[in-house]
């Protein structure tokens, strides 16, 4: 694991790479090694409508909050001019740090400019900041690897089945202008382009793209039209044996125009849908046989790692990353500190998420 050290910068929050593997990281009290009283820290949220983020949201509040910060906590509800207007309001009140999960990763380019001229230091949470040098670190899990994670569940759950190959399947992405959704679908489909080279997996639509699967602020109601339209087009001779769904309210969306097609039902079998972020309503489906399986990140976990940042940040101690190669926003390497995703279905869901005190088992019921 490699660690980057906290010194100051006045103007800038510069990255210098020194001899040992080690990087300097501005200082919020402009001093190096400087004890810094402790303040606000701004914390910036996409939305309320996923029940993620409104755990998101909680636990760093929480986690900061018990290390001695105020938080001041907001949610944009998935408008772009609003979470730029409190990001904005954020450094305009001085608030010591900033940890933001973007919207889109590159609307806030101005908000976070004017942050780092008012030397005030920027942690990407989940979601990576693009575009700007105005960025200290990131914390998220490993994105690729979900979507490793994803695609290997989706071939799993095909061979499971019983139905033979070649398989019908169809490719959804994330939203565009989140960073991580390409992250996602890079990984599962490093799993399953071979798969479709040799015809063991067949995408009938003939959507492959990602410009053409993604999904709009990765909303359900989005999902489910896409489906409900390759369904028209594209099955009215076949049926789905698959789909590659990268979120659970994607995977719920998906899963509402299948079984308004009929499947699920009768001598229909419901086909293999993927998700992420083990949201308990996705869980209980996941139980019940409607969706196959998700991705478990455990945010609390994430909070964790994030508040530590924070600290390390803001005390000029050592920052504890773990990657400094794979997060390039397209002005500059991120350094980043990964955490691991768990690929859950219906043999091992109850097991993990009540052994990690997630869900309780009657939550699960």
């Amino acid at each position: 694991m490699r660690k980057l050290v906290a010194f100051a910068a006045t103007a800038a929050l510069a990255l210098t790479v020194t001899a040992c593997g080690q990087a300097a990281a501005p200082s919020a009290s402009g001093s190096a090694g400087g004890a810094v009283e402790k303040g606000t820290i701004g914390v910036a949220m996409p939305t309320k409508t996923s029940e993620r983020w409104i755990k998101d949201g909680e636990n760093l509040k929480k986690t900061l909050e018990a290390a001695g910060y105020k938080v001041n906590l907001q949610y944009a509800n998935d408008d772009i001019p609003t979470q730029v207007t409190q990001v904005s309001d954020m450094v305009t009140k001085k608030n010591q740090l900033l940890v933001i999960a973007a919207i889109d990763g590159v609307a806030l380019k101005g908000a976070l400019k004017d942050a780092k001229d008012s030397n005030i230091p920027v942690i990407a949470y989940d979601r990576l900041l693009r575009e700007t040098d105005a960025v200290s670190y990131y914390a998220t899990f490993d994105n690729f690897k979900v979507g490793v994670l994803q695609g290997t569940s989706l071939l799993d759950g095909l061979k499971a089945s019983g139905a033979k190959s070649p398989w019908n399947v169809e490719l959804f992405a994330g939203s565009a202008d989140d960073n991580n959704a390409k992250f996602f679908f890079d990984g599962a489909m490093s799993i399953l382009q071979p798969k479709i080279d040799d015809g063991t997996v067949k995408i009938v639509s003939g959507e492959t793209d990602f410009n053409k699967v993604t999904t709009l602020r990765w909303d359900a109601g989005v999902a489910k039209k896409r489906m409900e339209n390759l369904l028209t087009k594209s099955y009215s001779s076949a049926d789905v044996s698959g789909v590659l769904a990268p979120y659970d309210g994607i995977s719920r969306g998906i899963i509402a125009a299948l079984k308004a097609n009929g499947y699920g039902t009768g001598g229909k079998a419901m086909p293999i849908v993927t998700g992420q972020d083990a949201e308990l309503e996705s869980v209980k489906m996941i139980l019940s046989g409607e969706q196959y399986s998700t991705i478990f990140k455990d945010t609390r976990e994430l909070a964790k790692a994030t508040a530590s940042m924070v600290q390390e940040v803001q005390s000029g101690a050592t920052v504890t990353v773990n990657d400094t190669k794979s997060y390039n926003n397209g002005v500059m390497v991120v350094p980043t500190m990964l955490l691991q995703p768990v690929s859950v279905d219906k043999s091992n869901a109850v097991d993990i998420l009540t052994k990690a005190n997630y869900y309780t088992a009657d939550q699960l019921k």
